[in-house]
């Protein structure tokens, strides 16, 4: 057999017996690192959670899409300039309709306008009113709870029918279905049609406190003019790559806009990717701090190896001594005390993973943040534990290794 192997299993087993005879010693360096390793796997499972439900959440939609607005939102503009470019107005709709990879096109007016709804005696909490299309349900992935969404004709014909986010929908109409309801908003009367299913978004109630009316109808009530926000979404048909269909999109809004060749584009347009990658930056960054600060207490129980290790040694001077006198190297003796650290570090690290996995799977549930555990990540935090032992291991080992056969043989 392979003298490598066989140090191998020689430093496993003499971990065991460590483990054995220092039930309580090594069982507070196993937890040590355990609890390092849970850490760290948690937050990363988390983190990763958290971005996956942030993305969700932004990018609000199944299928890709491209936001068309004044500026990116992405940061690097000059805001004031931004907001000195002309308006995104309806007559640009047909340009891009017209495009083969478009699948759809939602137009959106808002002036950031809220107020506080009643109806009866009951009342909502401060919601947004924006004007979009007969589109926005669709192409934003939105569930219908109660009636349905407002149809072209509504739009075309200027209605006054708007459709509640769940937030005002249960607010106003606790148990009782609003379709058909009159609700004033800012004055105006507007029938209510539908009430949209909880998004159970990231940030809460926030997320479904809303009532959409057809942009037509907002821009006959409540357009403020140069304070509106306009708009544009563009849906991404299946079969066409959304970077081809971008180049398209800006093409027709240059055209559209009576831009000349060298001209600045007075618009931008933005992959919904693009605020997907933004968030994974973003959380990425911060995982990495939370990891960095939490593997301070894998720091502590490398610590803790090195000092087991060390009175290891210490009790095993004499044994030492007799495995060098009859053969045994310096390399040998080094390897089989760093085996030794890695097996006690790489078990705490196994039962750092099964708590890590337990920690994360019951977060994310009461979260609601979506659960996904890499096979390489678990992989990797074994690998690290019982990297921690093998470099919190070097210094006892070291040590073993430089001793004197004859003051080893002499130790009582």
């Amino acid at each position: 057999m392979n003298s490598g192997v066989m140090h191998a299993r020689e430093g496993v087993r003499q971990a065991l017996l460590t483990i054995r005879g220092h039930k309580l010693r090594s069982a507070l360096l196993i937890l040590g690192v355990a609890i390092g390793v849970a850490t760290l796997l948690a937050i990363y499972t988390i983190v990763s959670g958290l971005s996956g439900r942030i993305r969700s959440d932004i990018v609000s939609s199944a299928k890709p899409y491209l936001y068309i607005a004044r500026h990116s939102g992405l940061g690097g503009e000059d805001p004031e300039e931004a907001l000195r470019r002309p308006q995104l107005m309806p007559e640009l709709i047909p340009l891009l309709d017209a495009l083969p990879g478009v699948d759809g096109v939602d137009y959106m007016i808002t002036s950031g306008r809220a107020t506080i709804l009643t109806y009866g005696k009951e009342r909502t909490n401060l919601v947004q009113i924006f004007g979009a299309s007969s589109n926005f349900a669709s192409l934003y992935s939105f569930a219908i709870a109660e009636g349905r969404f407002f149809t072209f004709d509504e739009q075309d014909s200027r209605s006054r029918v708007c459709v509640l986010g769940s937030g005002p929908a249960e607010a106003l109409f606790p148990g009782i279905d609003p379709v058909g309801k009159s609700l004033r908003l800012f004055g105006a009367e507007y029938r209510v049609v539908g009430a949209m299913e909880s998004r159970r978004h990231i940030f809460g109630a926030m997320g479904d406190n809303f009532v959409v009316t057809p942009w037509t109808s907002y821009e006959k009530d409540f357009s403020t003019g140069e304070y509106d926000d306009r708009t544009l979404a563009v849906t991404v048909a299946d079969g066409y790559a959304t970077d081809d269909v971008a180049a398209d999109v800006t093409g027709a809004l240059r055209r559209g806009r009576g831009l000349k060749p060298g001209e600045k584009d007075n618009f931008a347009v933005v992959a919904s990717e693009t605020y997907g990658e933004l968030v994974d930056k973003v959380t990425q960054g911060v995982a990495l701090v939370l990891v960095v600060l939490s593997s301070i207490g894998l720091m502590v129980g490398g610590i803790g190896v090195m000092n087991i290790m060390l009175i290891s040694v210490t009790e095993r001077t004499r044994e030492i001594g007799v495995r060098m006198a009859i053969g045994a190297r310096r390399h040998d003796v080094l390897r089989q005390i760093l085996v030794e650290a890695a097996t006690l570090t790489a078990i705490g690290g196994i039962i750092g993973v099964v708590l890590g996995y337990l920690a994360a799977w019951g977060g994310t549930k009461v979260l609601r943040f979506p659960f996904a555990l890499s096979p390489w990540i678990v992989l990797l935090a074994v690998m690290f534990s019982a990297g921690i032992g093998i470099v919190f291991g070097l210094y006892p080992a070291n040590r073993a290794a430089r001793m004197d056969p004859i003051e080893a043989l002499r130790h009582e």
